[in-house]
């Protein structure tokens, strides 16, 4: 194995729209040949009305708690605040809540904001950020949630079993990619053989790629070929959901980025070759 390119050799699919040719990059700077196929699209923020009625919503009541997920998510929702005009009275409404942030890009987000936050999960874990919110007494309590991408409805649903009114602000909405044609090409490619690894950075584009593949009578073989001959690797637990869900094995980096995900898959994808 070349040390310097160790993915030499191997064909590697990327199906992140956003920073999906940085990606690339990194895995062709390691010898991998690249396949892009983008398994979902995003709405842009200023023109996704839900957004905006969400962030109503927030402003018509008092807020004890807000949860920030994502840094570009939390960002987001306050540059579409400011784009409506309504970014300094989000602001102030939000100031006296108790902010937790879901790791270090969340908490950067919300000091831009200019708030503050109460706790960061060190683990960067939704499940630690629930587990801290559920040791307080949540009777009555209402919860801003920023969600990016994927709908948490389990933890939703935990707040709300311990009694607090939920409000999910979904900072985006997902469709199919711009460029149907070529997240077809890309499952093809799989179909034949031609795809070492699929590493995935966010839930919705896992999703989207086995429902389109079910929605093009392609779901049942594909998933055979992914269970047998196929690297998955996620992001992370949340961007894993999908995957796990559908009975795929799977791995994960020790830490939720993507220079560790192409690290892990440069480090393992090699060695399933020699085992094989």
């Amino acid at each position: 194995m070349d040390e310097d390119q160790p993915l030499r050799g191997f064909t590697v699919g990327v199906t992140a729209e956003r920073k999906a040719e940085e990606i690339g990059a990194l895995f062709a700077r390691r010898g991998a040949r690249v396949v892009f196929g983008a398994a979902m699209h995003t709405v842009p923020l200023p023109e996704d009305g839900e957004l905006a009625a969400a962030t109503e919503e927030v402003l018509a009541a008092p807020v004890d708690h807000v949860v920030a997920i994502t840094g570009v998510g939390f960002r987001g929702w306050f540059e579409a605040a400011e784009h409506a005009g309504v970014a300094d009275r989000l602001r102030e409404h939000l100031r006296s809540a108790e902010v937790a942030a879901r790791g270090a890009k969340a908490r950067g987000a919300v000091r831009g904001a200019g708030l503050v936050e109460s706790f960061t999960s060190p683990s960067e874990e939704s499940a630690e950020v629930l587990a801290h919110l559920l040791e307080r007494d949540l009777a009555g309590k209402r919860v801003v949630l920023q969600v990016h991408g994927d709908p948490m409805l389990s933890f939703r649903s935990a707040l709300r079993e311990a009694g607090a009114e939920v409000v999910p602000v979904t900072v985006y909405r997902w469709t199919d990619p711009v460029d149907l044609d070529a997240l077809d090409a890309l499952i093809d490619a799989v179909l034949r053989g031609e795809v070492d690894a699929l590493p995935f950075t966010s839930a919705p584009a896992a999703t989207n790629f086995l429902a389109r593949a079910d929605r093009t009578g392609r779901g049942d073989q594909l998933r055979e070929v992914l269970r047998d001959r196929v690297f998955l690797a996620c992001v992370g637990p949340v961007t894993a959901a999908p995957i796990a869900a559908a009975g795929l094995p799977y791995s994960t980096p020790d830490r939720s980025r993507t220079a560790a995900l192409v690290r892990l898959v440069a480090d393992e994808l090699p060695g399933r070759r020699c085992s094989s």
